[in-house]
């Protein structure tokens, strides 16, 4: 049984101003839903928070990519901190901010041994900076951790790639862009997009997925949850809003097995913007779900305190 830990990670250094002079809102994004009760919910052994760089909207011009040299920085520190977490035999809860943060948790992973990655996502973020529209690090993270783009940023302590292409599964993608999507068909990723993992099915997806664990000797994975996967109407306050989406029903369905496989290592949450839910409206339904999505490792955590306490 594994006592769960928060690590708060609320940098918005991965995204374009919002608007001229105003900063992306997902930085409020732990305090949005603590205010709305998930930690009250989870019971947390332990919250750790880790105070992001100052945003600023600076252009990198050798990598091509915003805030580059805050964002390596912030990255070691989250790196040293899931490792210290991880190595207390605990399950990290880290809630961002935006997707530039899976680079600290992968480079952390990478030095921990051979982990895969399930990157639930209604993009791809496996985009070269020559493509991106933004220059933000949260629309290329995924082409990042896996060692595509500017040094600085892939190849943090000569680690370069974090992931192994063949050890990632991009799953959820409804952006259509020809150039986008066949970059990662490119790539040894397994990439399915939404249409196909419903024509598939999430049952025949997890059992891929985990005979892939064993297959690959895997000493853990890592979970990647942008909230965009979600379907626009009931997950509208992200930075990218598109059309359709998974449903809450699909994502416990998907996310429910992997919390109860013994090799899930963690699971970071992005994108939610409390600026576009000033009520928390689609918070608390966010918050309904992922009770019940951790609740394999929320149960254990409960019967341990029952123990403890007789």
């Amino acid at each position: 049984m594994k006592p769960l830990i928060i690590i708060e990670s609320p940098s918005n250094l991965g995204l374009k101003e919002s608007a001229q002079g105003k900063e992306p809102g997902v930085n409020k994004l732990p305090q949005h839903l603590k205010k709305h009760g998930l930690y009250d919910k989870l019971n947390p052994a332990q919250v750790i928070h880790l105070a992001a760089p100052a945003y600023s909207s600076q252009l990198d011009e050798a990598s091509g990519v915003l805030n580059a040299y805050k964002i390596v920085e912030y990255a070691k520190v989250q790196a040293q901190e899931l490792k210290r977490v991880i190595a207390t035999d605990s399950f990290p809860v880290v809630i961002g901010g935006d997707c530039s943060i899976l680079i600290g948790n992968a480079l952390a992973l990478k030095e921990l041994g051979n982990y895969g990655l399930m990157y639930l996502d209604g993009h791809t973020d496996f985009v070269l900076p020559s493509m991106s529209q933004t220059g933000g690090a949260a629309g290329m993270d995924l082409a990042i951790v896996t060692g595509h783009g500017h040094h600085k940023l892939t190849n943090i302590h000569q680690l370069e790639p974090y992931f192994e292409e063949e050890n990632v599964w991009c799953i959820g993608n409804r952006c259509w862009d020809p150039e986008y999507v066949g970059l990662i068909q490119s790539s040894q990723i397994e990439y399915v997009p939404l249409s196909h993992l419903r024509e598939m099915g999430i049952d025949t997806l997890l059992s891929l997925f985990f005979m892939h664990i064993e297959a690959k000797k895997w000493d853990g994975f890592w979970i990647h949850l942008d909230v965009d996967v979600l379907d626009h109407k009931v997950m509208p306050a992200v930075d990218s809003p598109q059309q359709g989406g998974m449903s809450y029903d699909e994502l416990r369905e998907l996310l429910i097995p992997l919390m109860a496989h013994p090799k899930v290592a963690g699971i970071q949450l992005t994108i939610l913007d409390p600026t576009l839910d000033p009520y928390g409206i689609y918070a608390q339904r966010l918050i309904d779900n992922l009770v019940k999505i951790l609740s394999p490792i929320f149960r254990e955590v409960k019967d341990h305190d029952e123990i403890m306490r007789f």
